[in-house]
Order: C-alpha cells, then structure tokens, then sequence
C-alpha cells in the first residue's frame, strides 16, 4: 500500500483527551511524535509533545522518518539529530514521567548513515529503535503508474529492506538495547523471523487491512504453536539467529 497521509490528526489537546480517558486501563500505548511541516523549529515541536504525552504513555516514539513530511528525513543526518535527540531527553528529564523513548527510521538509508544513527542513539542513551517507517523506493511494484505515486510503500514489498536494515541495526547497537521491528509483518513467519533478525518486539500495520482485526490474534497463536513445537521457553531464544545472515545482504 502507498499512504500520503502525513500526520494527520485534531492535535495535543483532542489526543491528551483520548489518552486520560482510558488511563489505568491494561495495555501497550505507545505515543507517536511528530513534528508539523510547516513548524519554525520542529525539534521545539518534538519537546512538547514529549513532555504532554509522558504522563499517558507506555513508550514514546521520536519519529523523524515519514516520507510525507517534507525535509523530515533530514534530521536523521547526525548533527541534527544529535541536537534533537538532546533536547528530546531533556525534555523526558523535566516530564512528570519518564517513558522509553524510541527512535523511528528509515528504511531507505545507507551503512553510513545507520551508523551515524546507531552512534547518536548510543551516545544520547535512547531507549530504542524502530525499524523502519515505509519506503520510497517501489519495489516489485509492475505498474509503472502506480509506483510513481507520492507517498510511503509499505505491506509485503517492504519486508526485505526493512528486516535487512533491521539486523545492521542490531548489529551497530549490540545486543542490549531494544528494536522494534516492523515491516511487512502479515504471518506468524514473518514476526518470528523480525525476532530472528534481531527484533525484541514486532509491530503491523497494512497486513490488518489485507487479514483484518483478528490478525494479531492468529500471528501470536502461531507464534506461540513453534515456540512449543521447538520446546522455547522464551522466543529470546530465538532472537538474532538469523542476525549474521540479515546483517550480510546489501542495502
């Protein structure tokens, strides 16, 4: 699927809402964070969403990695990176919670550029790192129309460079800080091989348009079906057995 939504949404206030009326309630809220296109000072944008949103979140992601914001992607090069993933700890510092922050990037990204990533993420003490945001790049795609549509690929073309940039990740950031990750997860097969990859957690999204709601459910029962048939105690055990082979394919 091509998305050109951006970031859409009714803003802090109508989201602060939604999130303290089911605050207590058992469950996973991640908070995503972006920075609004036609801001002044983005990283200024990053910081208040930061320190709002701590309070109702399970973890916090800094997303700087949407192809639909214009000159987004840019502060993924280090120097302002490293600046907005300061300020952006500074901002959790001085929050009346302190949630994981995650990173979020691309998946379009070059050896050089991953490790400019991992060295900041590393040196800014950032919690974790998602892996990845949707693709410029089309491939497979045979319609030439369609695949010179605006916008983000994600769904089953995106598995490949998303699990490979993925296990480079991990191999940059070692084996203690956590990743995330995501792209085209639609099968209890592809979320185990994430894990295998590198990944601690797996996240879908497009695949539920395609299998619906009940996907997850059908994704962690198979899951759990090899986890006993390979008598697992923990799928840890099988997190990053496919590393060096992810890790060898080229961007």
């Amino acid at each position: 699927m091509i998305n050109r939504l951006g970031f859409n949404n009714e803003g802090h206030e109508a989201a602060e809402k939604r999130l303290a009326a089911r605050k207590g309630r058992a469950g996973i809220v991640g908070v995503n964070i972006g920075a609004n296109k036609d801001s002044a000072d983005r990283v200024s944008d990053y910081e208040r969403g930061v320190v709002r949103f701590a309070p109702f979140a399970t973890y916090l992601t800094v997303n700087i990695s949407s192809p639909n914001t214009p000159g987004l992607r840019n502060m993924q090069a280090r120097q302002q990176l490293g600046e907005l993933l300061s300020r952006v700890m500074a901002a959790r510092t001085a929050a009346s919670a302190q949630p994981p922050i995650f990173l979020k990037i691309a998946p379009d990204l070059v050896e050089a550029e991953l490790e400019d990533i991992a060295a900041e993420v590393t040196d800014k003490a950032i919690d974790g790192v998602i892996v990845s945001n949707t693709t410029i790049a089309r491939p497979g795609l045979r319609s030439a129309a369609v695949a010179g549509e605006t916008g983000g690929l994600s769904g089953k073309p995106l598995f490949e460079r998303s699990t490979i940039v993925l296990a480079k990740m991990r191999k940059l950031l070692g084996p203690d800080r956590a990743i995330i990750g995501v792209g085209g997860v639609d099968s209890a097969e592809t979320a185990l091989e994430k894990v295998r990859a590198g990944a601690d957690l797996v996240q879908l999204y497009t695949g539920m348009i395609y299998a619906g709601p009940s996907l997850p459910g059908r994704i962690l029962s198979g899951m759990i079906g090899f986890a006993d048939m390979q008598r697992l105690k923990s799928l840890r055990e099988l997190r990053d057995t496919s590393l060096d082979q992810w890790a060898s394919k080229p961007l």
